[in-house]
């Protein structure tokens, strides 16, 4: 959740006007916001309720629902990739092993390499560590209903 919120709050802040760490996102991404940079307000505000989200769905115990977790791995993994990927793609740009016609943005490249892909691969990683401790402590728990045959998820006090 932390990274995530760290993503959106950049996000905000450069909706804002803000400039700082703003050249690490690289020219392109400059480029295509540069006459609508408060649309990142909303950009920042979609990532935070989709870092939140998950946290606010399991302490409600509705992270168990089917359409729930599929959207929940769905994303997990999706970061994981796209975090993954862009992070090793900004390294091996940056190592001089793919050479971009044209050269490349080097405060963009380290930016991807060193600090938002990485971050989009620890938020995926750590949604995946919560989804998969939260699957264990559901199997848990029906484990423990089936074996005292009841709904009480524990067994009774001696």
């Amino acid at each position: 959740m932390a990274a995530g919120l760290v993503h959106a709050s950049f996000s905000v802040y450069w909706g804002f006007g803000g400039d700082w760490l703003l050249a690490t996102i690289g020219q392109q991404m400059r480029s295509t916001f540069a006459d609508g940079r408060s649309v990142l307000i909303f950009v920042g505000l979609v990532k935070a309720s989709c870092a939140v989200a998950p946290y606010v769905l399991f302490r409600r115990g509705e992270l168990s629902r089917r359409s729930w977790s599929w959207i929940s791995w769905t994303g997990a993994a999706v970061l994981v990739v796209w975090g993954g990927a862009g992070c090793v793609a900004a390294h091996l740009v940056l190592g001089g092993v793919v050479r971009p016609d044209g050269g490349y943005d080097e405060a963009g490249q380290i930016g991807h390499a060193w600090l938002w892909d990485p971050l989009f691969l620890i938020w995926g990683l750590a949604l995946m560590a919560g989804l998969m401790v939260h699957r264990r402590e559901m199997g848990r728990r029906q484990a423990a209903r089936t074996r005292w045959g009841s709904n009480i998820a524990a067994p009774p006090a001696s």
